[in-house]
């Protein structure tokens, strides 16, 4: 059935070729049957990496290869328990990661899939959208400017269509399109201009295609160029943790190096000479240098945080997931970062700050001042003139307006049935057309009654810089019946329909009682004054306009259509508020967020908006798009600090707003939806697509797509930015905290002479087992109530911050000194029985440790104002912990391995004493923490009193 030369056939051919139906489109049957047949429309993947690449990406770390040096190290000294112990939970790690590795991919994969574009299509004589990997030989496609090209197509019909192929050609220059044309079978793809090709952007037009191949039958599937996402760099935070890593692992190496010189210096007699003195330590005294070596080997173990890596990956797996949940979907790891430190966000106003559910309520044509009634998308309603109900039909002006407004637009309205039999009606394409849609079928016409009698044969699409469109159409014999006659169309005609004031400016007459009138100054004055009426009680207003034509243009074009055209009316839509939004602004304010409307919409419609939402407050900067023009860079930036309002912008304008905030040391989150507002999205610090709105070129630039266009989305993901980070501190302070009190307690033991409390194994049991899964817990949580009263995060604030340190210091110390305690009073309680020593130390340290990962929960609250129990998460990972510290110390197959010994009940009456210190110790340096902070908060109230 595929076809490789169909640019050589005409559209008949082709579709009797593929047997399909220009109008109706394939059945969804023969389309799932074609599916089955011909298999998903999506490009071979590379393959994976096999199962022993992952794992050796594994070993080629810094932190890994220390370890594995410490083992093979402990290996040579005949400490044979220890090494094979350290190499097996080496190859667990790495097997973990392997897993998570591979979890996370998994997760990506889930995520293209969510992310992946869509398609317009024909199915049943229906107009819907389909994931583009669905499309089949013979589904018609519909087509639009700022998408993708979702499969090789032959164009069945073209209205401008420009598409940009150099990803296929390397023409940098767009291609125009014209479905009737015929080319030779041997044609090279950038002559194909009846041809649109899988992958290239739409600039410019509509159009309709056949699909003539899919998959790897594309052209760009039979070179093989693999269309794919790369693979995404290290976050900057995973490189800050890598770059923490490789200084923890220098310093070991350095304390090493310290311990055994220190050793050595300690344990040699002074009177000997030095030669004489090392050859009697050595012949003498082996088990004391073996001794400093299983040391040092205890210290690279306990530097080393081996389950930070697989953590911080996991964590941030868990908290794109979060995401989306709350209806954002990141497309770029750093995002979930930057969310994390954003001040300011600029913010389309509809569908985003509104509810994108257009509903035209009032109107004005030929001197008369309309009210519609009705809600939504059910095309039931009346027109009233001054109170008394008014029939379109027997109104020129009215049916002029209504036909404009619905000729003039691409948006379908179709009236569906569920399986309960409860009929709804849906709308296809914008919002804002929709509304004029549903208005003109209140009126009595009908988009298919409408296209039959007054057919579109040409076109010039909207664009967001023109602000407007115009349509070209003919008039059918079958325009009686569709009770338009009345209107004397002329042969050929153009419709003219967008912003009033741009629409206005073109015209040099106006409708009145079914003629046209010279558009007058008082005239002028008189439309400018329903626009500001209407904008003024938040509607959105468009105009529409017309133009007799003498012939049919060959190249339509402005200078043709859009010239001394007839003002025929204004339509104005209510979009009302999202009720959720108020409250998220609020939300934002306490967060230390900015928030800043940028609409294309009119001065008074926006400022009414904001006002009601509680966006624009006093003081507050309005700025439309022509006084953003007149201002310089630095005066720009200026008002940046004032700015909340930013009205009749273009993506251009867009750009400057961003460079001016980001001139003032913000860091900017912008929404779009165009494929104009691409390069602005790239310039903000965060570009956020609209997922239903949103184009693909926005949704492939951006680095966060919101799932349901809402502004609260965007104030929650900052949120959940801002939980996922906080979190990761969390963990990394935890680990931290316990690496530096091993790191003390083996240290403080060489240095006032006690036997090692922990050997390797404890270590690494320790750093992997008992702190790995409350640490992994940690990052569960659901974040601190007053995140959202913080102000952001610097973005240059290292991971360890001075509080931090000072609280990993104190931890640390605290349990060093619980331990060598409890290690000294052990041997006395068992002279010359060092296991059951160690056993006590080691038991007493995971104990403590686990009861301090409930402290770290919060860096400043205390355990007991967030709920003890509160995360069920480390409640389970605390008890699963303890159970195989328990099983290592009872289970008689583990002891021999970690050279521990069964502790009788009075030990543990013994030892619990200690297992509070270093908790204790957390919660009074958060409690200083808070002091600290009330009274640097009662300063500054006393300063601005």
């Amino acid at each position: 059935m595929e076809d490789r030369s169909p640019h050589g056939k005409p559209v008949g051919a082709v579709v009797a070729e593929f047997a399909t139906d220009l109008d109706r489109g394939l059945s969804r049957s023969e389309a799932s049957a074609r599916l089955r047949k011909f298999g998903a429309n999506e490009l071979t993947e590379k393959p994976r990496p096999g199962l022993l690449a992952l794992m050796w990406g594994q070993f080629d770390n810094y932190l890994v290869v220390v370890l594995i040096v410490a083992a093979f190290t402990a290996l040579l000294l005949g400490e044979y328990f220890d090494a094979i112990a350290i190499l097996c939970i080496v190859v667990l790690n790495a097997v973990i990661g392997v897993f998570q590795e591979s979890k996370a991919e998994k997760a990506l994969a889930a995520l293209k899939k969510m992310a992946a574009p869509n398609a317009q299509v024909l199915r049943d004589g229906h107009q819907v959208t389909v994931a583009a990997r669905e499309l089949v030989p013979g589904d018609i496609v519909i087509l639009e400017a700022g998408n993708y090209v979702p499969a090789d197509l032959r164009l069945v019909a073209t209205a401008n269509l420009a598409i940009e192929e150099a990803s296929l050609t390397g023409e940098s220059v767009p291609v125009e399109k014209d479905a009737v044309l015929i080319f030779e079978h041997d044609a090279s793809l950038g002559e194909r201009r009846n041809s649109a090709f899988q992958s290239t952007l739409i600039t410019y037009g509509r159009g309709k295609g056949l699909v003539t191949g899919t998959g790897m039958r594309t052209q760009i599937g039979l070179i093989a160029e693999m269309i794919q996402s790369s693979p995404e760099a290290g976050t900057p935070l995973q490189h800050k943790l890598e770059q923490l890593g490789k200084a923890l692992g220098t310093i070991c190496i350095a304390v090493c190096a310290l311990v055994l010189v220190f050793g050595l210096l300690r344990d040699t007699r002074l009177s000997d000479l030095p030669g004489i003195g090392f050859v009697n330590y050595w012949q003498g005294e082996k088990k004391t240098i073996i001794e400093l070596f299983m040391t040092a080997v205890s210290l690279a173990v306990a530097a080393v945080p081996e389950g930070l890596p697989a953590i911080v990956t996991i964590c941030l797996a868990l908290g794109m997931q979060q995401m989306i949940k709350r209806n954002a979907l990141i497309r770029k790891l750093p995002a979930v970062e930057t969310l994390g430190c954003a001040t300011l966000i600029c913010s389309d106003k509809t569908g985003t700050l509104t509810q994108n559910e257009m509903t035209v309520v009032q109107g004005w044509t030929g001197g008369k001042k309309l009210r519609i009634s009705g809600e939504g998308y059910l095309p039931d309603g009346q027109f009233f003139v001054d109170g008394r109900i008014c029939e379109p039909r027997a109104d020129a002006d009215l049916a002029r307006l209504l036909h404009g407004a619905l000729l003039c637009n691409d948006a379908q309205l179709e009236r569906k049935v569920d399986p309960s039999g409860t009929p709804s009606w849906q709308m296809t394409g914008d919002p804002t057309e929709g509304a004029l849609v549903v208005a003109a079928a209140k009126g009595g016409f009908a988009r298919d009654e409408m296209n039959q009698a007054l057919p579109r044969v040409q076109e010039i699409p909207f664009d967001s810089d023109r602000k407007r469109m115009a349509t070209v159409h003919r008039r059918d014999d079958l325009l009686a019946r569709s009770g338009t006659d009345t209107l004397d169309y002329p042969p050929r005609f153009a419709f003219v329909k967008g912003a009033p004031d741009v629409i206005l400016d073109l015209c040099s007459h106006l409708q009145m009682a079914g003629r046209a009138v010279e558009l007058t100054a008082a005239l002028r004055a008189e439309v400018l004054e329903q626009v500001r009426g209407m904008a003024g009680s938040a509607l959105r207003v468009l105009g529409v306009a017309y133009r007799p034509l003498a012939e049919m243009p060959e190249d339509p074009g402005a200078e043709v259509l859009e010239t001394d055209i007839v003002f025929v009316g204004l339509l104005g839509m209510i979009d009302p508020p999202r009720p959720e939004v108020v409250e998220a602004i609020k939300v934002a304010r306490g967060a230390g967020l900015r928030s800043i409307m940028v609409t294309g919409d009119y001065k008074e419609t926006a400022e009414a908006i904001a006002r009601e939402i509680g966006l624009l407050t006093p003081g507050g900067i309005v700025l439309t798009g022509r006084e953003i023009e007149k201002l310089s860079e630095e005066a720009l930036a200026e008002r940046a600090d004032r700015l909340q309002v930013c009205c009749r912008v273009s993506p251009q304008h867009k750009m400057r707003i961003v460079d001016a905030m980001k001139a003032r040391g913000h860091v900017v989150a912008m929404t779009g939806n165009g494929v104009n507002d691409a390069p602005a999205l790239k310039r903000a610090d965060i570009g956020i697509a609209m997922g239903i709105t949103g184009t693909d070129v926005t949704k492939q630039t951006a680095d966060m797509v919101l799932t349901d266009d809402n502004y609260a989305s965007i104030v929650a993901a900052i949120e959940q930015g801002r939980i996922i980070y906080s979190n990761i501190r969390k963990f990394v302070y935890f680990l931290l905290a316990c690496n530096a009190g091993e790191i003390l307690i083996i240290f403080g033991a060489m240095l006032i002479g006690l036997p090692m409390p922990l050997r390797p194994v404890h270590l690494l049991w320790l750093n992997l087992v008992s702190d790995g899964a409350p640490a992994l817990a940690l990052g569960m949580e659901k974040g601190d109530r007053d995140i959202m009263q913080r102000p952001p995060r610097p973005p240059r604030e290292p991971v360890l911050n001075r509080d931090m340190a000072i609280g990993i210091g104190v931890v640390a110390t605290v349990d060093a000194i619980a331990i060598l305690a409890v290690f000294h009073l052990g041997l006395q309680r068992y002279p010359g029985h060092l296991e059951a020593a160690q056993t006590i130390a080691f038991t007493t340290l995971c104990a403590s440790e686990l009861i301090r990962a409930f402290t770290a929960r919060s860096e400043t609250q205390s355990v007991f104002s967030i709920g003890v129990f509160s995360n069920r998460w480390m409640v389970w990972a605390v008890a699963a912990s303890f159970l195989l510290v328990l099983m290592v110390v009872y289970v008689p197959v583990f002891r021999p391995f970690f050279d521990t010994v069964p502790l009788a009940p009075g030990d543990w009456l013994f030892m619990s004493p200690f297992f509070f210190a270093s908790p204790i110790a957390m919660e009074l340096v958060k409690s200083y923490f808070r002091w600290r902070a009330s009274s640097a908060a009662k300063r500054r109230n006393r300063l601005k009193s």
